[in-house]
């Protein structure tokens, strides 16, 4: 069996924030980690990690995200997408510790749906979503405002991607709405024009839009784009009555880079190559792509291919080298060619995890994530709609 070299891409200013430290103006909480972490060249930091996870054997039960770099993911119970490792920690019940090495969203998901003996930690509370803070509480209040005054707040069903905060899951819950995540986006617009003529979808634009139009059929012409930094969103009344689809202005700051050129370059230097995009990517990157799916489907296509074949994946940098390196036998490159990394997601470090395992282990529980009674309440009533979708 030959084995194929993977081809690093070039390094981005990005690159400055790996070891998760400095500042990311689009993070979501934005704060530094308290407490003295442990120095990166530590050689005995993996020992530690060990030893702290060991000392607290069955009370902890540590997730980690797809996206979150190899010394984290070794440490891991699970790995998974957000609501798959959401899931995983309620159905650990016995935990009395969730250590989610994801980001903020994440781990507010994961404390609305454990109970209440749990406490879900978060290495570094600087770890948060550029797409999730693209929509507040606030913003989507006043967008609800702008819906009622055109007359169609009452035809409206709102949808909300699994990646947004609690705030906005509890909107969407308290307004009769779903939750979806990209493996079951089209599942929940079906099921939203059952329910109402309308959906507003939130914050990621681009999932929406792929949808609605890919799978639903729904047009272009029929989707209208909601910025909340504009007065009215910065659509007239009329088109607000017109629009199937109301799009939050939202995206991702990793996926919404590929472009159009990102996929001509790749066709042109991979000759042969089967090109394989999130569908958080821009819609004419998505038109453009082989196939289209989630970080589930992304991973299973690349299980099921064919052993020399070749693969430009449009997705997180950390996950397109785990699955270069799990299969040894394909060519994998990543569909950029430069590096592009979740700069928050990359905050969770093996120092940030081995300073919140040690915490634990001194009796001290650092960076608890908690979602407050009412918000959970109607976060979770979101959430568990989506657990009843067809």
């Amino acid at each position: 069996m030959s084995t194929i070299t993977y081809e690093e891409p070039a390094p981005t200013p990005l690159a400055l924030l790996l070891l998760g430290r400095g500042a990311d103006p689009a993070s979501e909480r934005g704060v530094d980690c308290p407490g003295d972490l442990p120095a990166a060249s530590d050689p005995d930091l993996v020992a530690r990690a060990r030893a702290a996870k060991a000392a607290l054997g069955e009370r902890v039960f540590v997730l980690g995200h797809h996206y979150q770099r190899d010394e984290v993911i070794e440490f891991a119970d699970v790995t998974g997408d957000s609501f798959k490792l959401a899931r995983d920690a309620a159905d650990r019940p016995e935990a009395e510790f969730i250590v989610f090495c994801g980001v903020h969203f994440m781990a507010e998901s994961a404390d609305i749906l454990t109970g209440p003996d749990q406490r879900v930690i978060l290495p570094d509370l600087a770890a948060g979503c550029s797409m999730a803070d693209m929509a507040t509480a606030e913003q989507v209040a006043e967008c609800w405002d702008a819906l009622t005054d055109a007359g169609i707040a009452d035809t409206v069903v709102p949808v909300a991607y699994m990646n947004s905060s609690a705030d906005i899951k509890a909107f969407t819950g308290s307004h009769g709405g779903t939750i979806c995540t990209s493996s079951n986006a089209q599942r929940a617009l079906e099921w939203a024009f059952e329910q109402g003529e309308k959906v507003l979808f939130l914050p990621d634009q681009h999932l929406g839009r792929n949808t609605a139009v890919r799978d639903l059929g729904i047009g272009l012409d029929e989707c209208v784009v909601y910025n909340p930094h504009k007065p009215n969103g910065g659509l007239t009344t009329e088109q607000l009555r017109a629009a199937k689809m109301i799009l939050w202005r939202g995206h991702c700051s990793v996926h919404g880079r590929f472009s159009l050129d990102s996929v001509a370059e790749v066709r042109e230097r991979v000759p042969g190559v089967t090109v394989l995009v999130h569908p958080e990517c821009k819609h004419e990157v998505v038109e453009a792509a082989d196939m289209v799916g989630s970080t589930e489907y992304i991973i299973k296509a690349l299980d099921a291919a064919e052993p020399g074949s070749k693969w430009a994946i449009g997705t997180e940098l950390n996950l397109v080298r785990r699955l270069a390196k799990a299969h040894p036998d394909k060519e994998v490159v990543f569909l950029d060619r430069t590096v592009c990394f979740c700069s928050t997601m990359n905050r969770i470090d093996l120092p940030h995890l081995v300073w919140a395992l040690e915490s634990l282990v001194e009796g001290r529980v650092p960076n608890v994530i908690t979602v407050d009674p009412q918000t959970s309440a109607h976060a979770r009533a979101a959430l568990d709609q989506m657990l009843a979708l067809p």
